[in-house]
């Protein structure tokens, strides 16, 4: 999903800006999901701000090649190490790591090469270390020996429990269960190591607090670009959207609940209604679940620009069961102005008001009945387009979220140094 690159902010008037290292356990191009499109605003916002960027991470062979300037939008210097392979059956060959001590998703980001590439930023000393989610502390020592930030966009553990609750068989059952238990150890001790964690949701920040006793949990606001994503009135299609990367399993699940409980009453209603599935690798047993059923979707696959494929769309819907931390494909569909129908879940953490912003439903019926109202009625469409437009454009800047990440940056830094001096006066 390809992001428009803006103008960098005034850089410090110092000659030597102090350096963050940014350390991400993904390539960030293309920015293809809500995690990376979150990275790439919050560090396209700081460029040429108050600290130099170094960025780490994993590259594939073709990433520097294609994406310099991408790349040259983010940071100002870019350190990497080869992304491993991942062949169709990796889905298969990642479940040896069911005997590991970590998580299977943490697991799967180990890399000797990523930690080499990591230790030798790290030789630099920076004056700030940021790592992107918890997995990434296993490319990094204990101790980092430096002030450290931990961004987190989202509680891991809680949406393994979540999976655990949905899951269709009591064998899964027991795999999420043993799972949950990994990530809340792994998690938990994680966060302990940070001198700040950032959260994208006053509730993850608690649950942090509570969970963990983390005592320096701070909140960023969920940011969207409102010039790429400009209002254009929604359509009369009759046609629904859903975007998200169909390769994460909470979109997986939700998308089959979608279609095995919902659009039958949906079409029940509607007889015209129409899909649109936007999003990478879905997968194959959702397409011949489609194809069977004779339903009226279409499957995308990736694509580099979701906004073609959303306007002109009645409506907007997030049936999620499982997930975590903020939905940023709720504030993308908001600007755009197409009208959501989403679960709790599936807005958790964002301060809406059902029926004024969104339509709220979390049964099936509830969903059928909320799109079919959508699908029907111009005028609704059109109320909930602009109220949701309205709150966006009101408090939900990307470059907002930037400053206060950076913001926090600076504290943090501060704050370790503050410490040490204080330590040295005592001695």
């Amino acid at each position: 999903m390809a992001l428009p690159s803006h103008p960098p902010a005034a850089p410090a008037p110092d000659s030597r800006r102090p350096l963050l290292l940014f350390i991400s356990p993904r390539f960030l191009f293309p920015t293809d999901n809500g995690g990376k499109i979150r990275t790439v605003q919050i560090l396209r916002g700081m460029k040429g701000g108050a600290y130099e960027i170094a960025l780490a991470s994993p590259v594939p062979p073709e990433g520097r090649g294609r994406f310099a300037a991408d790349l040259a939008a983010v940071c100002d210097r870019f350190a990497a190490w080869p992304a491993p392979r991942r062949g169709p059956l990796f889905p298969v060959t990642r479940l040896r790591h069911l005997l590991s001590r970590l998580p299977v998703s943490v697991a799967t980001d180990r890399s000797r090469p990523g930690r080499r590439v990591v230790a030798a930023e790290l030789a630099r000393r920076p004056d700030l270390v940021v790592l992107d989610f918890p997995h990434t502390a296993v490319l990094a020592p204990v101790p980092l020996g430096v002030p450290s930030v931990l961004f987190t966009h989202n509680v891991e553990s809680e949406i393994f429990r979540r999976h655990e609750e949905v899951a269709a068989s009591r064998v899964k059952r027991a795999v999420w269960r043993n799972q949950l238990r990994k990530m809340e150890r792994f998690e938990s001790g994680v966060l302990r190591r940070f001198d700040t964690v950032v959260a994208v949701s006053e509730r993850d920040a608690a649950h942090f607090r509570e969970a963990s006793g983390i005592a320096r949990a701070e909140v960023i606001p969920t940011g969207v670009d409102l010039d790429f994503f400009d209002y254009v009135p929604p359509g009369s299609s009759e046609c629904v959207a859903f975007t998200g990367s169909m390769d994460w399993m909470a979109n997986i699940d939700g998308l089959d609940f979608f279609l095995e409980e919902v659009w039958d009453l949906v079409v029940r209603e509607v007889p015209r209604a129409r899909m649109k599935v936007i999003g990478r690798n879905p997968p194959g047993f959702l397409a011949e679940k489609v194809r069977a059923r004779g339903a009226a979707w279409e499957l995308t696959g990736f694509v580099a620009d979701i906004r073609p494929h959303v306007r002109g769309c009645s409506a907007y819907v997030i049936p999620l069961r499982v997930g975590g931390g903020t939905r940023l494909k709720a504030f993308e569909a908001m600007a755009m102005g197409c009208p959501v129908v989403s679960t709790a879940i599936g807005v958790e953490g964002l301060s809406l008001q059902p029926d004024r912003h969104y339509l709220r439903a979390d049964t099936a019926p509830e969903l059928a009945a909320a799109l079919v109202r959508l699908l029907r009625e111009a005028a609704l469409r059109e109320r909930i387009a602009r109220e949701a437009r309205r709150y966006v454009e009101e408090r939900c800047s990307f470059l907002h979220a930037a400053r206060a990440f950076e913001e926090i940056c600076r504290r943090t830094a501060e704050g370790r140094m503050a410490g040490r001096r204080e330590a040295e006066i005592r001695l």
